[in-house]
């Protein structure tokens, strides 16, 4: 059975950093994307950064270029999410997602077939 499982986050400062793990199990087809995303209550659910499996292009929103960066370790089938200069406007549940699919907007939502639980990030002021 496929699962990610997310770690590592928590409660933070203003200017604080957190760095998330997404761990990957059971996957017997390679996945191709992996993305985290993030969603406030009464809010959409954003992508926030993403990271191709195999050709290691990664993609983050203008937005939060040069705070977040998305990495990997293969070896691990784990993907990190570097959150620097935290603002309380970045608290959110924060997703890991996954796909076999061929991508079309690494931003979507609905590219992504598998998702972890979800973990909480508070930045307070």
């Amino acid at each position: 059975q496929v699962r990610l499982v997310e770690s590592g986050g928590g409660s933070v400062q203003t200017g604080g950093s957190l760095r998330l793990s997404c761990a990957a199990a059971g996957y017997t087809v390679r996945r191709n994307w992996m993305a985290w995303f993030r969603q406030v209550p009464g809010k959409e659910r954003e992508g926030v950064a993403a990271i191709h499996i195999i050709g290691s292009e990664r993609y983050v929103p203008d937005s939060l270029k040069g705070r977040f960066t998305i990495s990997q370790d293969n070896a691990k089938n784990t993907v990190y999410l570097q959150m620097n200069n935290l603002t309380p406007e970045d608290s959110a549940m924060y997703y890991c997602a996954a796909t076999q699919g061929v991508m079309s907007n690494v931003f979507a939502r609905a590219e992504y077939d598998d998702w972890g639980q979800g973990i909480q990030v508070t930045v307070s002021s």
